[in-house]
Formats: C-alpha cells, sequence, structure tokens
C-alpha cells in the first residue's frame, strides 16, 4: 500500500490547543447575584441553537450580547459579560510544543467553531498562533463543524488534495466529518496518543 502524503496539519483550538473551562463563567455570574449563573446555564443548553448562529456567523455580535444580557436580567453590562465569556482558555503547553516543528514542513491551519467575542478577548494574542498560516473560523466562513463547508474552506486556502490534509480535533463527530470529505483525522484524547498517531503516519 502506498504511504499517504501530508502536506497540511489542520488542528482545532478548543480542548486540543486552548483548553477552556466553563464553569468559570457560572460561577462569575452567582458571584454577581445568587443562582444567576445558574440560570444562565440553564437557558444556555436549552437554547443551545443561539450559541451555533452565533458561530455560524447568523447572528451578530451585538445582538448576542444583548440576548445574554437580558439572560442576565441586566446585572452584568456588557464589558463584564465580554470580560466573563472569554476568560476561560489555558494553554495545553505539550501540544503547543508541537507545533513550531510541524512548521518547518507543512502548511499549519486552525480550525475552530469558535465566535468573535472568544477571538478578540479570549484567544487572539497567545504567541503560538503566529505559527499558523490561516484561521479558518466558524464564523467567518458560516459554516461549523462537522458541516462539510468549513472543511473545504480550508482547501480553498492550501490548495493541496482533500488526502493531504490531516485534522486533529476533540470531538470525534468533528473528526469523523473531516473524514467525510477525504481528510485523515484522530479524535484528541492526550498529548502521548497525539504524538503516536503523529508519529504512526510519519509526520513526526
Amino acid at each position: 500500500m502506498q504511504e499517504r502524503k501530508y502536506s497540511v496539519i489542520v488542528f482545532d483550538l478548543g480542548n486540543v490547543l486552548l483548553p477552556f473551562n466553563n464553569k468559570l463563567i457560572i460561577e462569575r455570574f452567582n458571584k454577581v447575584s445568587q443562582g444567576l449563573g445558574d440560570k444562565f446555564l440553564n437557558y444556555y443548553k436549552e437554547n443551545y441553537f443561539i450559541h451555533r448562529n452565533f458561530e455560524r456567523g447568523d447572528i451578530s455580535e451585538d445582538e448576542f450580547i444583548n440576548l445574554m444580557l437580558n439572560v442576565l436580567e441586566k446585572k452584568v453590562d456588557k464589558n463584564e459579560f465580554i470580560n466573563a465569556y472569554s476568560k476561560i482558555f489555558t494553554v495545553n503547553e505539550d501540544v503547543v510544543s508541537l507545533i513550531p516543528e510541524l512548521e518547518k514542513k507543512y502548511m499549519l491551519i486552525l480550525l475552530s467553531n469558535t465566535d468573535s467575542i472568544h477571538r478578540k478577548y479570549g484567544w487572539k494574542n497567545f504567541p503560538f498562533l503566529k505559527y499558523f498560516d490561516k484561521f479558518i473560523l466558524s464564523y467567518e466562513v458560516h459554516a461549523v463543524k462537522p458541516e462539510g463547508k468549513i472543511y473545504r474552506a480550508a482547501e480553498l486556502y492550501s490548495k493541496k488534495p482533500s488526502n493531504e490534509h490531516f485534522f486533529i480535533d476533540d470531538i470525534l463527530e468533528y473528526a469523523e466529518g473531516a473524514k467525510k470529505t477525504g481528510w485523515d483525522a484522530v479524535q484528541f484524547t492526550g498529548y502521548d496518543n497525539l504524538v503516536k498517531d503523529l508519529k504512526d503516519r510519519k509526520i513526526l
């Protein structure tokens, strides 16, 4: 069997490169007013389509913020909301340490279901992002994983055949979505397993 050639490594952002903790949002709002964070969480879960629509760019940042401020009974102002909503990320240093090495041999693309608030106030200034050739962000391309359009947006940039893309995502459904478009993909379950996956493919 002919060995597969890889030219593009595509990383998911959340919980691969940047673990995030949504509980921090709930805790902050509960400190503002007892039960406010829990109310916010319940609304968010029951109306998850709003979050998805925001990530897909179907509703504007202002629309999303105003809706959330109403849910929070106007007990939180816009800046407080943005701060609480965005300060949830930490860096997965082990995985990030692989990026400068991969960048020497491969095109690197970041492909994320994300929104404009998280980008501007949450993760925009992390130094490792400079190694990426391109960001493919759901709200900019108006598609979310596992929709085929978001993977094709990466191919439009890379100009490489589908089968030369290798994708890493913590959500199995999104990795499977990439495979349906002809990519190779793995579910991220930890640094050691990722290194094994990369070495098995002679990427590392």
